[in-house]
């Protein structure tokens, strides 16, 4: 049987690549479904998407080498999540709804760390947190 698999990622784009039809060659050519998020693509200008991504393991693979081979940089949305140490007053209220436990509390110093290696990106602590120290910084 054929693992299938699903993926958050940002694909930055580089001035030179928006007018090409990358996104359609994923669909047609790699027979991956896509799921757009959210983008900003202007021409040209530099510009992102971010997708999720799905299909067999092999053809997400060869997806993503033919995005790299384009000259597009790929990441795991993940990345794009952030504290803000700065404006974090350690309240703990988003590490209630970290599906990955990406967010906890460290019971020594009782301050909120983030693992961003744990990190799904699905954004729900963005939202979660009153002060707004979590950040998504795709743009």
């Amino acid at each position: 049987m054929e693992e299938l698999m699903a993926k958050k990622i940002v694909i930055h784009y580089a001035a030179e690549n928006v007018d090409q039809p990358i996104i359609y060659e994923l669909v047609k050519k790699h027979d991956l479904v896509v799921n757009i998020l959210k983008a900003r693509i202007l021409p040209r200008r530099d510009g992102v998407i971010v997708l999720e991504l799905s299909g067999s393991k092999e053809n997400f693979d060869q997806g993503i080498r033919y995005l790299k081979e384009k000259g597009l940089r790929v990441e795991p949305l993940s990345k794009s999540v952030s504290q803000n140490t700065e404006r974090c007053v350690h309240c703990g209220a988003c590490t209630a709804f970290c599906p990955t436990q990406a967010l906890s509390i460290d019971r020594e110093t009782m301050k909120v760390s983030f693992n961003v290696e744990k990190c799904n990106g699905c954004e729900v602590c963005v939202t979660a947190c009153p002060v707004r120290a979590m950040e998504v910084n795709l743009f």
